[in-house]
């Protein structure tokens, strides 16, 4: 079930809900440790949210509605809206299950980061989202789910908006340190899509989110995602070389597991041995089974398994193909 903050009818479903949440300025949280505190933190004063309109399921037109991805086992969950994009978060875990921002290659705008000031988000309760007690003395990163630099497009103030707008906790999650910065990995995707939409000046829909396992790790108090999913819907030209109308989707599973059992390891004396990043082009279809998300058109539109037997002229279409294909640079991907 979804509550939506802000969002219409027809972009998340159910009737909005008022947000009982008093906005605050600022926010301290204190980590203890055997009753002692250990780690005090102070969110930033968050931006003005009232009015936000967030992502746009039409935003591929003349292409299909591509919709908000919203839990198909009913789980319940709270829409929030932002400046070209929206983010589905799961109260239980304090972080989002899912994010989609409309990319628009054509208007996108250069701003740098501004002061990192990342806020709470005033339209849901501090236990209900990580903060910024999660990622204090530690190799956990602040992974943005919405890249900052994807929904900075359009007018410099809606730019401007935008960009400040994906400094929410609800769009970051757990990362290490060199899984989040690593330009191989999961920014070195996520450089790979908007240089595609830069360059052909084309729209993109960008889903991204964890892939929650009842076995996650706790880690003050929050289960650590241990993979990553992200969804990149775009539109190709007609069979005719006409319009571009038609959707085509890929997605992508990354894999940061060794590193998580490093910093769950870190105060024990044999820490240990740190595997190989893993990064995966992946059909759609699996990411929909594994998040039980509902991914509209996205499926169905993936252009995976056409291409991978294409790729591998010499095998029957019956043969056996791995479904799930290792990458290892932008090179490997099939798109």
């Amino acid at each position: 079930m979804a509550h939506s903050e802000g969002m219409s009818d027809s972009a998340s479903g159910p009737a909005p809900t008022t947000a009982t949440t008093p906005a605050t300025t600022t926010a301290t949280t204190t980590v203890t440790r055997n009753g002692t505190p250990t780690v005090t933190t102070t969110a930033a004063a968050p931006p003005q949210l009232a009015g936000r309109a967030g992502y746009d399921p039409a935003f591929l037109a003349p292409g299909p509605l591509v919709p908000v991805p919203l839990p198909s086992d009913g789980t319940e969950v709270v829409v929030l809206p932002y400046t070209h994009f929206s983010v589905v978060l799961r109260p239980d875990r304090r972080l989002a299950a899912a994010t989609v921002v409309g990319i628009d290659g054509g208007s996108l705008v250069d701003l740098d980061r501004g002061g990192d000031a990342w806020y709470l988000d005033p339209r849901v309760r501090p236990d209900e989202q990580a903060g910024a007690e999660l990622y204090a003395r530690n190799d956990l990163d602040r992974g943005h789910l919405v890249r900052r630099r994807d929904p900075v497009w359009g007018a410099p103030a809606e730019a401007r908006e935008a960009n400040a707008d994906t400094f929410s906790y609800t769009n970051a999650a757990p990362q290490h340190a060199r899984f989040n910065q690593a330009m191989e990995l999961w920014l070195g995707l996520e450089d790979h899509v908007l240089a595609y939409a830069r360059r052909y000046k084309q729209r993109l829909v960008v889903v991204t989110g964890p892939v929650f396992a009842d076995d996650d790790p706790e880690y003050r108090g929050v289960r650590i995602p241990l993979r990553f999913f992200k969804v990149a819907g775009y539109l190709r030209p007609q069979p005719d070389g006409g319009e571009l109308s038609v959707l085509a989707s890929a997605a992508f599973v990354l894999d940061q597991t060794p590193l998580v059992e490093e910093v769950l390891a870190s105060a024990a004396p044999d820490v240990p041995e740190l595997g190989a990043f893993r990064t995966f082009q992946v059909p759609v279809a699996d990411v929909a089974e594994l998040t039980s998300l509902d991914l509209g058109p996205l499926p169905a539109a993936d252009r995976l398994p056409a291409l991978v037997a294409a790729a591998a002229p010499g095998v029957p279409a019956d043969g056996d193909v791995p479904a799930w294909r290792s990458v290892g640079s932008p090179g490997d991907l099939l798109l």
